[in-house]
C-alpha cells in the first residue's frame, strides 16, 4: 500500500473555504485509492473563527483515511496569531511525520507555509510535492501589512520560501487563472486549473419566494471580515445612504470585524447587523430570507488575480447577487454568472447607481451549477494526485 500525506491547515467543521475544498476532495481521493494507497491528513481542530467553535475528534479513521486534527492556540485571526498558529502547525507536524514514510506528499495552501511544509518533507524523503495554490500569499501581503519595517525584512525571506516551494513541486494547480502570468517564472512544474465548486447542499431546486417576507430589502453577507474583503469600505456607506428599507446582515468574525463596528458607530446606522458565524444548513435558511447576497474584496491590486470560492456558493443560490469585485473574478462572473449587479471595488457611486436600475428578478443558474459541480471536480483533480503514485 502506498502513502499519501495531506496537509491542509483547514478541514471540516471548520468554516472556511479551504474546509469546504480539501475536506470533499481528501475524501474522494481516498475513495479513488482504496486499496491501493492510505491517506493521511494532517490539519487543525476548528480555528478559522475565535467565535466560533465545535466539538470534533482529534483523530478520525474512514477505512483508508486517517485524519489528524491538531489543537491550535486560540487566537483572534490577527496577523502575528496567524505567524505564531502557523509556526505551531509547523512544528506539530513535523514531529508527527518525522519517522513516517510517504510516497507523496500533496499540499492546499492559501498563505504559502503550508505549501513550505510540503515541499520540506517532500524534499526530506525524496518523494513528489503537489502544490493547490489558493492565493499568492507575496502578492497580497504588502497590501495588508503597513509596516515598512515589518515588509523590508521580511518579504525577501518570504518570497526566497517562495521560490524554493515552488520550483520544487512536480505539479501545481492554481485556484485561479488569474494567477498564471504571476507563476510563469517558474517552470518546473506541471500546472492545472481546478478551480472551486458548488457543493450539493447548496444546489437548490426551488426559487424560494415564499420566503421574501420582510418589508425591508435585505442584503445578506456570510464570511470573513477581514482587510481582504473591506467590508468597512462600502456596507455602513451604502446602509446610511439607502436607508431603513435595506437591511444589510453580516455573518461571520475576522481581523476588520472591529473596524466595520466602528464605522456602523460613527454613521450612527441601525440597519446594518453583525452576527457571528453560523453552520452552512443554517446559513441557507437566512439565505432565503434574502433579496440580495452580497460579496466584496478590498481595492487591491493583488486581488485582480483571484477568484473567491464564495463566488460559486452564492450563484448556485436563486438569488441576485451584487459583487463588488475586480480583475479575473470580475471578468469570471460576467462570462460565467447571471442576474448579477457588478460593481467597482468600494466605490459607492457605482454600486449605489447599478442597484437603483437594477430590475429585480430571480433565476437557477442551471448551467453553472452543471459546470462547476464541485463532486465533478474532485473526480478529476483526484485522478491527477493519484497518477502520481
Amino acid at each position: 500500500m502506498k502513502n499519501i500525506l495531506y496537509l491542509t491547515f483547514y478541514f471540516e467543521p471548520d468554516l472556511c473555504a479551504g474546509s469546504f475544498r480539501n475536506s470533499p476532495l481528501a475524501k474522494e481521493l481516498s475513495k479513488q485509492l482504496k486499496g491501493k494507497a492510505n491517506i493521511h491528513v494532517i490539519t487543525t481542530l476548528p480555528n478559522r473563527y475565535h467565535t466560533y467553535s465545535i466539538e470534533t475528534s482529534s483523530e478520525q479513521i474512514e477505512d483508508n483515511l486517517f485524519i489528524k486534527r491538531l489543537q491550535l492556540p486560540i487566537h483572534k485571526n490577527g496577523l502575528l496569531d496567524q505567524v505564531f498558529s502557523f509556526w505551531h502547525f509547523y512544528r506539530l507536524t513535523s514531529r508527527i511525520v518525522k519517522d513516517k514514510k510517504y510516497d507523496l506528499v500533496f499540499a492546499s495552501s492559501s498563505r504559502l507555509f503550508t505549501a513550505f511544509l510540503g515541499h520540506k518533507i517532500a524534499k526530506k524523503q525524496a518523494i513528489p510535492l503537489i502544490l493547490d495554490i489558493r492565493d499568492i500569499f507575496t502578492d497580497t501581503l504588502p497590501e495588508l501589512i503597513n509596516n515598512r519595517l515589518f515588509k523590508y525584512f521580511m518579504m525577501p525571506f518570504i518570497k526566497l520560501v517562495e521560490k524554493q516551494t515552488f520550483n520544487s513541486a512536480k505539479h501545481i494547480n492554481l485556484i485561479s487563472q488569474g494567477f498564471t502570468d504571476y507563476f510563469s517564472k517558474y517552470k518546473a512544474p506541471i500546472y492545472s486549473y481546478f478551480t472551486h465548486g458548488i457543493d450539493e447542499e447548496f444546489i437548490c431546486t426551488d426559487l424560494y419566494t415564499e420566503h421574501l417576507v420582510s418589508h425591508k430589502t435585505i442584503i445578506t453577507y456570510a464570511g470573513n471580515i477581514g482587510e481582504g474583503q473591506g467590508l468597512h469600505k462600502i456596507i455602513p456607506q451604502a446602509a446610511s445612504i439607502l436607508g431603513d428599507s435595506y437591511l444589510f446582515r453580516v455573518i461571520g468574525d475576522g481581523g476588520a470585524k472591529q473596524k466595520l463596528i466602528d464605522e456602523i458607530d460613527s454613521l450612527k446606522i441601525t440597519n446594518v447587523i453583525i452576527e457571528p458565524p453560523i453552520r452552512r444548513k443554517e446559513l441557507l435558511s437566512l439565505y432565503k430570507q434574502s433579496h440580495f447576497l452580497f460579496l466584496h474584496l478590498n481595492d487591491f491590486q493583488a486581488f485582480k488575480k483571484v477568484l473567491p470560492s464564495k463566488i460559486f456558493e452564492l450563484a448556485a443560490f436563486p438569488r441576485p447577487i451584487i459583487a463588488g469585485v475586480n480583475g479575473f473574478a470580475h471578468q469570471f462572473i460576467r462570462d460565467n454568472i447571471e442576474n448579477v449587479i457588478l460593481f467597482a471595488p468600494a466605490d459607492l457611486n457605482d454600486f449605489l447607481r447599478q442597484l437603483k436600475s437594477y430590475e429585480y428578478k430571480l433565476i437557477q443558474r442551471t448551467t453553472f451549477i452543471k459546470n462547476y459541480n464541485r463532486a465533478e471536480i474532485n473526480r478529476h483533480m483526484s485522478k491527477m494526485i493519484s497518477s502520481y503514485l
